[in-house]
C-alpha cells in the first residue's frame, strides 16, 4: 500500500520517495550491532534517575550527560557538555559530513524524565531491566529510546568508518519535561553557534507504527505542533462578610467564566497538516473521512481528534482564605492549545469568553510547523519503507509541544521522527508518563535501523 499522492503536479508527495531512489539499508550484520547497541544504551540510560520535578528541581541530568559524552568521545568525536545551571547539563556534538557545504541536520533528544513512584511498578522504574522482549523503566518511550538509537548510530559510524552526507548536530538536552529553559531553550539562546548551517531538525514524537482498522500500518511523522497559552485569569469583586448577600462576588464571576469555557464548542479548523492526514487516510480507505466521524480509523483516530480544534481547559483554581469571608479576587489557570495559523482567532475568542470582569496574564508559545513536502520528509518515508515496504507515511500535527519550539525560534523547523514498530494492541501512550513504561526490543532494533538509514541518506536525492 502506497501513500496517496497529495502533492501538486511536479512535486513529491509527502511520504513518497522518488522511483529508484530508495534509502540505503545497512547490512544484516550492521543491523544486528545497531540493535544490540541501542538496547544496551537504552538500558544504561534508564539507570540514570533523571527525574524532573519542575520549578527548577531535577536530579541526574549532569551524570547522564557526562556518560553520553564519554560514549561519543569513545567513538572518536568531540562533544561538549554545557551546564545551564548547577547539575543541569546538555551534551552536544557535531558529526562532520562528506559535504561541509550542505545544510546540516539537528537530531535532539531529552535526557530528563517525569518522576516515577517505585511502589507502583512491577520492576524498579530506574532498573533498565531487559526481560520479556523489552527494556523496562522510566523514559523507555519518552525518550531514552531515541537517545539510545542516536548513540547506536554514533557507534555505527565509528565501527564502519562511514560518514553522513551532511553535518549532523546531536543534542542530548535537559529539562524538556518542564519548561525546556535549562535545555533546548538555553542552547538556542546562549549557544546558537552550535547550530550554524542547520536547516532541519528531528526529535519526538512520530515515525512509530499505528495500526489502522483494516490492518494497514501508518507511520505518522509530526510536521507541526499546537501552540500553548498558559493563562492565569483573575476576576475581581467586592470583599465582604460571608453571611451577607453580595452581587459583586469574585468567585461567582469566576464560576460563570469557567462554565463559559467548559460549554464553548470550538469550531473545526482543518489546517494544512491535518488536511494532508485526512486526505491521505481518505484515499487509503477509498472514502472520505469526515472530521465529524473518526470512528472508522481505529488507533489512528487520536492523531486527529485533538488537532481539529483549538482548546482551553481549566487546570487550577485559587480563591479565598476563610469560610466567612467573601474574597475580593479569584483566579483560574487555563491551559490553551492552538493550531498553526489560528492565533488571532484563538485570543479573540478567549477574550470574548473572559468577559469584561476578568484579566489575563500568562505565557504564549506559538504553534510551529514544518514543510511536509520537503525532501527530508520524503527521505524519512523512504527509510521507513526500506524496512516496511507497505508503510503508509503521512504528516500529522501534535496536540502538545516539544523542544522543537525552542529550535523553531532560531529558524530550525522540526519533525517528530522516532521510528519504531510494535504489534497491534501495544498502546505506547498507556505507558508514556505512566506505570511500567517499556520499549520492545524489536521496536528498538527496527528504529535503530531506520534512523541510521535516514541519517546516511542525502535528502537532496529526493528533491
Amino acid at each position: 500500500m502506497n501513500a496517496p499522492d497529495l502533492s501538486a503536479p511536479g512535486q513529491s508527495a509527502p511520504g513518497r520517495s522518488a522511483p529508484g531512489r530508495s534509502a540505503p539499508r545497512p547490512t544484516d550484520s550492521d543491523l544486528e550491532k545497531l540493535a544490540a547497541d541501542a538496547i544496551a544504551a537504552c538500558s544504561r540510560l534508564i539507570r540514570f534517575d533523571t527525574s524532573n520535578f519542575g520549578a527548577g528541581e531535577s536530579r541526574g541530568e549532569r551524570a547522564c550527560a557526562e556518560w553520553v559524552a564519554e560514549q561519543i568521545t569513545d567513538a572518536g568525536f568531540d562533544p561538549v557538555v554545557l551546564e545551564s545551571a548547577p547539575r543541569r547539563a546538555n551534551t552536544v556534538v557535531r558529526i562532520p559530513g562528506t559535504d561541509p557545504g550542505a545544510p546540516a541536520l539537528l537530531v535532539h533528544g531529552h535526557l530528563d524524565v517525569v518522576p516515577a513512584e517505585p511502589a507502583d511498578w512491577q520492576s524498579h522504574p530506574f532498573s533498565g531491566e531487559v526481560r520479556d522482549g523489552a527494556v523496562w523503566g522510566r523514559g523507555a518511550l519518552d525518550m531514552k529510546d531515541m537517545d539510545a538509537m542516536m548513540l547506536a548510530f554514533v557507534h555505527h559510524l565509528s565501527r564502519t568508518g562511514q560518514r553522513p552526507p551532511r553535518d549532523i548536530v546531536m543534542a542530548f538536552v535537559a529539562d524538556e519535561e518542564d519548561t525546556g529553559d535549562f535545555g533546548a531553550g538555553f542552547l538556542s539562546r546562549e549557544h546558537r553557534d552550535l547550530f550554524e548551517g542547520v536547516d532541519t531538525a528531528i526529535s519526538e514524537s512520530g515515525g512509530h507504527s499505528v495500526h489502522l482498522s483494516d490492518g494497514a500500518r501508518l507511520y505518522p511523522i509530526a510536521a507541526g505542533e499546537r501552540g500553548s497559552a498558559w493563562l492565569t485569569v483573575t476576576t475581581r469583586g467586592t470583599a465582604g462578610h460571608g453571611s451577607r448577600r453580595n452581587d459583586d462576588n469574585a468567585i461567582a464571576k469566576l464560576a460563570a467564566l469557567v462554565t463559559r469555557f467548559a460549554e464553548y464548542e470550538w469550531p473545526v479548523r482543518v489546517v494544512p497538516i491535518v488536511r494532508a492526514l485526512l486526505d491521505g487516510l481518505s484515499e487509503h480507505f477509498g472514502r472520505e473521512i469526515s472530521p465529524d466521524d473518526l470512528s472508522s480509523l481505529g488507533a489512528a483516530a487520536p492523531l486527529l481528534a485533538d488537532t481539529l480544534r483549538n482548546s482551553v481547559n481549566p487546570t487550577m483554581l485559587r480563591a479565598g482564605y476563610k469560610h466567612n469571608v467573601i474574597p475580593s479576587e479569584a483566579g483560574v489557570a487555563l491551559d490553551g492549545r492552538l493550531l498553526p495559523g489560528t492565533e488571532a482567532e484563538f485570543f479573540a475568542t478567549v477574550d470574548a469568553l473572559l468577559g469584561p470582569d476578568a484579566t489575563r496574564t500568562g505565557d504564549h508559545n506559538p504553534p510551529v510547523s514544518a514543510d511536509f513536502t520537503a525532501p527530508d520528509f520524503t527521505a524519512m518515508a523512504a527509510a521507513l519503507r526500506a524496512f516496511d515496504p507497505e508503510a503508509i507515511v503521512l504528516p500529522f500535527c501534535m496536540t502538545g509541544g516539544t523542544d522543537a519550539k525552542a529550535f523553531a525560534k532560531i529558524g530550525i523547523p522540526g519533525f517528530g521522527f522516532v521510528p519504531g514498530r510494535t504489534p497491534e494492541g501495544f498502546d505506547a501512550w498507556r505507558y508514556v508518563h505512566g506505570v511500567d513504561e517499556h520499549v520492545l526490543t524489536d521496536s528498538l532494533a527496527f528504529g535503530a535501523g531506520v534512523l541510521a538509514t535516514y541519517l546516511l541518506t542525502d535528502p537532496r536525492a529526493h528533491t
